[in-house]
């Protein structure tokens, strides 16, 4: 399996989810990341994939390899258009769950990248932005 520089993939069952972990994993051993790196990242897409199934009714992974200033590194986007997070301070509590998890997805997910971005809008979706660099 090789994956391009850059893609989408859709988020509309558990297939998908494997699909993306399989997708980071493949981009993660093309970049070279070690396989400590490989873990965090497959492990934080691996979470947010299953944030956008569960909690946004589906929606995409998008991905892009980037360069800066002799760094590689790895951008995941993750898109829904559901119900968006109504408190974004309180989602980003350790601990706390919306449903019946162990509310470590984006608190969780966050320590394991290098960069990570949410913009959430209720009522119209959530994007999650990460990025790990080697």
């Amino acid at each position: 399996m090789s994956a391009e520089p850059a893609g989408t993939l859709p988020i509309a069952s558990e297939q998908h989810i494997i699909l993306c972990r399989q997708t980071v994993r493949v981009l993660c051993t093309q970049l070279k990341f070690s396989l400590v790196d490989q873990t965090k990242l497959i492990t934080a897409a691996s979470e947010l994939s299953r944030n956008t199934l569960v909690h946004g009714g589906g929606g995409q992974m998008r991905w892009e390899t980037l360069e800066r200033q002799g760094r590689h590194g790895l951008q995941l986007h993750f898109e829904d258009t559901g119900p968006g997070i109504p408190d974004l301070k309180l989602a980003l509590t350790d601990g706390w769950t919306s449903g019946g998890g162990m509310g470590l997805g984006l608190p969780g997910s966050k320590r394991l990248v290098n960069e990570f971005d949410v913009h959430t809008v209720p009522g119209e979706g959530t994007r999650v932005s990460i990025t790990k660099w080697k």
